[in-house]
């Protein structure tokens, strides 16, 4: 008997095959009546592979106006911030669920909807599956005081025809009138206060207006907190910008120098360590990280036929070269939020015995994290590979630290570096 490539007899092979269409169209079928909204995207694009007829009701938006579009370049999800966030985490197999996401329809009506998304493996290829739920209804009096930026009084809960209201604030309540008071602040709407009540009271205007006086106090401390929230995220934002553009600099400081892939970098990161040691503050230690990244700095102003010379430098050049520190200064001075993390990249060249320059400081006269730098500097560079010189063995390079300390370093850093975990690979 022939078979194929899969060892299945034909007929079994039929069988298969008609199960599988079998299963296709009761999908289909559960697809096209379904009561939610449904669409199926692409997981790797992003684009809408198909969408039922009810999400097409909903929305009114034509099939055309959904199929082989990104998801966020549909009018009712466009500019949608969730819609692309959403992609972003089903790419990476997250389940994402918004409980009150507010679209537009095509008729420009608002519709709150709940957003649920997963991801399915179809053959091989990976799809997701997003269900839109109209949930307007739930949202009816908060969403028309909204709307309307006005009060909605419903003095008797019970004539009213919502089901949601009805079958679970009612029965499990008690409540039998409803205000709901919209929050406005700056003209936008913040929010909306609900009161519920158990007993039907009638309110004169002095009751109304005090709620009224509530309800803006309230929008005024939602504002409020909002543009704090703002303010945060934007400062992490300004943050992480600097960062990364120190970062950068210090990349190509080290394209630049010659100097070995990766020093800056685990410099900073050491100094970091060994300076949470002598007690800075988490503000104080950016401050270092930002100076340790930019140590030379002033060598940008440095000739290359000096910078980059193979012999022994002259006593002119030295005199040029010790000026990167002054470099240093007169570049990163004027940058506001630089000038603490001046004191590594203008004296991590100063000695505790003051034979160092720029200025020749002698002992506690240098900043604290310049002596820090000085050791780990000196750590990172004979632990490494160079032109010049092989790397280092770890007891060869603590040897050399402890003859240098009172002369070239700090004592009292040098014994702290070396009794901590961080100098001993």
């Amino acid at each position: 008997m022939k078979k194929t490539t899969a060892n299945i007899p034909i007929s079994g092979q039929t069988a298969v095959e008609q199960s599988l269409r079998n299963s296709e169209l009761r999908y289909r079928r559960l697809f096209e009546s379904a009561q939610d909204g449904i669409l199926i995207v692409n997981a790797e694009t992003g684009s809408i592979n198909d969408v039922n007829p009810y999400l097409i009701d909903m929305l009114g938006y034509s099939r055309e106006e959904f199929v082989e579009k990104k998801l966020w370049e549909v009018g009712a999800f466009k500019d949608i911030e969730a819609s692309r966030n959403s992609f972003l985490a089903l790419q990476k197999n997250e389940f994402i669920r918004y409980e009150n996401l507010p679209l537009k329809t095509k008729g420009g009506r608002l519709v709150q909807v709940e957003f649920v998304s997963n991801v399915y493996l179809v053959g091989n290829e990976k799809v997701i599956q997003c269900n839109v739920r109209d949930i307007s209804d739930r949202k009816g009096y908060a969403g028309r005081a909204a709307l309307e930026r006005s009060i909605v009084h419903i003095p008797d809960l019970a004539k009213e025809h919502d089901n949601f209201l009805r079958g679970i604030l009612l029965a499990g309540e008690g409540f039998v009138s409803y205000y709901g008071v919209p929050l406005i602040a700056k003209g936008q709407v913040m929010g909306v206060l609900e009161v519920f009540q158990r007993i039907q009271l009638v309110h004169d205007n002095e009751w109304l207006d005090f709620l009224k006086a509530l309800a803006a106090q309230a929008a005024i401390a939602i504002e409020n907190v909002t543009l704090f929230d703002n303010l945060q995220r934007s400062n992490t934002e300004l943050f992480q910008a600097y960062d990364a553009t120190i970062e950068g600099w210090s990349r190509a400081l080290e394209l630049r120098d010659n100097e070995t892939e990766g020093h800056t970098q685990r410099a900073a990161d050491l100094t970091v360590k060994l300076a949470r040691l002598f007690g800075l503050s988490d503000a104080e230690l950016v401050q270092v990280r930002w100076g340790a990244l930019l140590h030379d700095i002033g060598k940008m102003g440095i000739p290359d036929k000096i910078l980059f010379k193979r012999g022994t430098l002259t006593e002119a050049e030295w005199v040029v070269m010790k000026k990167h520190t002054i470099f240093a200064h007169e570049m990163l001075s004027p940058i506001r939020y630089l000038r603490l993390a001046l004191d590594i990249p203008c004296a991590h060249h100063e000695k505790w015995d003051g034979t160092g320059y720029p200025f020749g400081l002698k002992g506690e006269q240098i900043p604290l994290v310049a002596r820090i730098f000085a050791v780990v500097d000196v750590w990172d560079a004979l632990r490494s590979d160079r032109l010049y010189h092989a790397s280092w063995s770890v007891e060869k390079v603590r040897e050399h630290l402890r003859s240098l300390a009172g002369t070239h370093f700090d004592p009292h850093v040098v014994n702290v570096c070396l009794d901590s975990e961080f100098l001993t690979c």
